[in-house]
């Protein structure tokens, strides 16, 4: 039985990545790829867009009606998300959103579709940094209130545009909501005095090709423990966001997480 999947965002780097290793999954099927009405690829099989030859699936600029979607994924940009949205909660279609770098309203706006669709919002779709986001708040809990100081480090390729990732943000408010409080320190220049206890750093490296890498240091007078991340392709994130909609899939409205995924 397979899951019929949207993806948005199709032309992205992101997108051709899913598209690919939805097209290899048996348990999968692309029923719409969706990218920007101004998208010069726009009408191209969305199989050789991504270099996989044609699947039969042209490039769109919404979503047709047409389209036996069960799950729609998100790996756009802001403004694609928010375009797409309208049309999931108006048609009962679950939603992967797995872009970062939105607002707060919108945000807010995400969350508020889960009263009429079942939405998935995570700022990381790779399997191991959501049970990173567990080993940290057990880290954090576990040191909270013995001296130890808190900072993140995130590297990411030269072209991503939202600093500090949006996964170094949620390790932030993890450790923050961990340690029952504590103030973002993003970068530090100058003359600044001594680190004060209720600082959590936040340190943002942008170069290369990096595809991204997570270190969250808790240290103190004497020992230092790392926690890190390295992801080696893209495809971690594609293949934890085609789990998710393979989850999502036939699931009543509401707000679910990868740890739902994941079970834990």
């Amino acid at each position: 039985m397979k899951t019929h999947i949207a993806i948005n965002g199709a032309c992205g780097r992101m997108g051709q990545r899913l598209v690919a290793l939805a097209r290899e999954d048996p348990g999968l099927a692309v029923a719409a790829a969706v990218d920007s009405p101004r998208h010069p690829l726009q009408g191209k099989d969305a199989g050789e867009v991504a270099g996989v030859g044609p699947i039969g699936v042209p490039v769109t600029g919404d979503l047709p009606l047409a389209a036996r979607a069960e799950c729609v994924i998100d790996f756009s940009a802001p403004p694609g998300t928010m375009a797409i949205l309208p049309t999931c909660v108006a048609r009962k279609i679950p939603l992967v959103v797995a872009t970062t770098g939105h607002t707060d309203a919108q945000k807010a706006e995400i969350e508020a579709a889960a009263h009429d669709t079942a939405v998935l919002f995570a700022p990381n779709m790779s399997l191991v940094v959501n049970l990173l986001f567990k080993l940290v708040r057990l880290t954090a809990e576990a040191l909270k209130g013995k001296g130890f100081d808190v900072e993140i480090v995130e590297r990411h390729h030269r072209f991503k545009k939202d600093s500090p990732s949006g996964t170094a943000v949620h390790f932030a408010e993890i450790v923050r909501q961990a340690l029952g409080g504590g103030r973002f320190v993003h970068g530090r220049e100058g003359l600044v005095g001594e680190r004060t206890p209720d600082e959590i750093g936040l340190h943002a490296v942008r170069g290369g090709d990096n595809v991204g890498e997570h270190t969250i240091i808790f240290t103190t007078l004497g020992e230092t423990l790392e926690l890190v991340h390295k992801g080696h392709s893209r495809d971690s994130y594609a293949r934890g966001a085609l789990l998710a909609a393979k989850f999502l899939a036939g699931r009543p409205a509401g707000r679910y997480t990868m740890a739902d995924v994941l079970g834990l």
